[in-house]
């Protein structure tokens, strides 16, 4: 049995829904943003690296932030995947590379953020569970790269590893006005919210471990913050989803699984958060949606 529209023949019933099945069929696929990866450290091989990132937009990840821990590996990613669609780049010092940033590495970076695609500075931040270098050179560093950030007009993407609050202390006087992303956030959800209070322009980023069972810090942050302040990443080679845990490494195609879980513990519809989130993450990085 059939049903037409009330009013309508039944020619111009079949018209409409003809017209209303194209119009469906054109609607615009999921898209997904991955915001952290470190492509150079998944393979060295060039060739490889296209592969990955073929791959990841086969699965609907269409943009990718490239992020490096040194300049030098800047510099031998950045001419590798310069012309890629679809990839844009993050240049930095690590808090890891404390000791030997590199020669002229201020003016590295400002020269850097001149070239194509450049749309951030990072990872910058600081990492006390290893103790790189000293606290106050770490602080120092990452200081001069939130005032490089201010003065280029770019979002800073922040690694935070035990250094939670003399990281706050400084973004309270020295986030730059484009934002900062607290990348592969570790802290809970009271800490998202003091930021949030302090009248911080944060994005919180989660990775594949948001997908772990005992991650339950970052369990209660994504059920207490807007969803508009967050971002999703696969920090890839590392912390790969619960789903991939067999996989020796991370993979940006591997993406679509932390969206899925996010919007599972959000009880919205995929294409809802998947949208939002692509949203968020353009926003940041002042690239069209």
């Amino acid at each position: 049995m059939t049903y037409g529209i009330i009013g309508v023949d039944n020619k111009s019933n079949k018209l409409f829904v003809a017209k209303f099945a194209k119009f469906i069929s054109r609607k615009k696929p999921m898209q997904f943003f991955d915001t952290h990866a470190h492509i150079g450290l998944i393979y060295d091989d060039p060739i490889e690296q296209l592969r990955v990132i073929q791959q990841a937009k086969q699965a609907g990840v269409t943009r990718i932030i490239s992020i490096n821990n040194s300049l030098h590996d800047f510099k031998t990613v950045y001419s590798t995947l310069k012309s890629v669609s679809g990839i844009y780049h993050a240049v930095g010092v690590a808090p890891s590379e404390i000791v030997n940033p590199g020669r002229d590495w201020i003016n590295v970076i400002e020269e850097s953020v001149k070239l194509p695609n450049v749309v951030a500075i990072g990872e910058t931040g600081l990492d006390y569970y290893k103790q790189y270098g000293d606290k106050r050179t770490q602080i120092e560093m990452f200081i001069t790269q939130l005032e490089l950030a201010q003065k280029h007009n770019l979002p800073v993407i922040i690694h935070n590893r035990d250094a939670g609050k003399d990281i706050f202390d400084v973004l309270c006087e020295r986030i730059p006005q484009s934002g900062a992303i607290f990348h592969c956030y570790s802290e809970d959800a009271v800490y998202a919210q003091k930021c949030l209070d302090a009248g911080l322009n944060v994005y919180f980023s989660f990775a594949g471990n948001l997908t772990y069972r005992n991650a339950h810090n970052l369990h209660e942050t994504v059920l207490n913050i807007p969803l508009d302040r967050v971002l999703i990443e696969t920090e890839s080679p590392f912390m790969i989803p619960a789903e991939f845990r067999e996989k020796k490494r991370t993979m940006p195609a591997y993406l679509p699984s932390t969206a899925r879980f996010l919007a599972e513990m959000l009880e919205k519809p995929l294409e809802d958060v998947a949208d939002q989130l692509w949203k968020n993450s353009c926003k940041v990085f002042k690239l069209p949606e």
